[in-house]
């Protein structure tokens, strides 16, 4: 059957759902297994073996959930560019964000990657203990976004960013904003670019947490375009941007949300 016939098909709409719950469900099974085992780690190991572990876990527990929809599920996740990076030593990763499922398909590729993320998952019951173990950064304060960034770049993470903020509302790309400019700026780390592509916008802005996906569902991440810290901050965001859109104007159809 083609996509075309599959639309509307109700065994093809379970089918669907079944990806859905068993990707959720799976993640949370695991992130719920390690909640106690995070808690201790928090409280008893030194700070840095303790966030080595918890971002070890977290890529694990990310890799997994992604080999098993991959398995029982039509879903193709290339992220084979992303293996060229793990040895590279630190580097701000700034990547376009159509989707919930970006900084899950990068992190389950790199093995001591700290995201800057939102204070409510954080805080939250399920993700929160293991993503404070690995030392995630609030993003609630720029300055002392700027600061926390700084300092685990400086003991050799590779920082992960969405110049964009937010998840794309306007595709392809969103206005950026000046944080990523403002990091590589006062670290002196140089900025890598990754190009993200979704044959559909699961899970983007206006995609409802649970709605089914689109079948098959294809995901692929490059590599792009390198930055030098920049002298300007103000014409670098606008370079990066510029850059982001050029860049998904060339990307192939059968990979790209709309």
């Amino acid at each position: 059957m083609t996509d075309r016939q599959h639309a509307g098909n109700p065994l093809w709409i379970a089918y669907e759902y079944a990806a859905m719950v068993i990707g959720f469900t799976s993640m949370s099974l695991i992130s719920l297994a390690w909640i106690p085992f995070a808690l201790v780690f928090s409280a008893l190991l030194p700070r840095r073996i303790g966030q080595r572990w918890g971002r070890y876990m977290i890529m694990d527990a990310f890799r997994t959930t992604l080999h098993l929809v991959s398995l029982l599920f039509p879903c193709r996740f290339d992220l084979s560019e992303l293996d060229q990076l793990r040895h590279q030593g630190p580097l701000i990763l700034a990547a376009n964000h159509p989707s919930r499922l970006d900084a899950v398909l990068i992190v389950s590729r790199l093995p001591n990657v700290v995201c800057v993320a939102k204070a409510i998952l954080l805080d939250n019951l399920l993700f929160g203990a293991g993503a404070r173990l690995a030392r995630y950064i609030r993003n609630s304060s720029p300055l002392e976004m700027i600061l926390s960034a700084r300092e685990e770049l400086q003991g050799g993470a590779q920082l992960l960013i969405f110049p964009e903020g937010t998840r794309t509302v306007n595709f392809p790309v969103d206005r950026c904003t000046s944080a990523t400019g403002l990091i590589a700026t006062r670290t002196g780390i140089p900025v890598q670019t990754l190009i993200i592509e979704f044959s559909s916008p699961y899970l983007g802005k206006a995609w409802p947490l649970f709605k089914a996906p689109r079948l098959p569902l294809h995901c692929r991440i490059r590599l792009g375009r390198r930055f030098a810290p920049p002298a300007n901050v103000e014409a670098f965001t606008g370079e990066l941007e510029a850059y982001f859109r050029a860049e998904q104007a060339s990307a192939s159809p059968s990979t790209v949300a709309h």
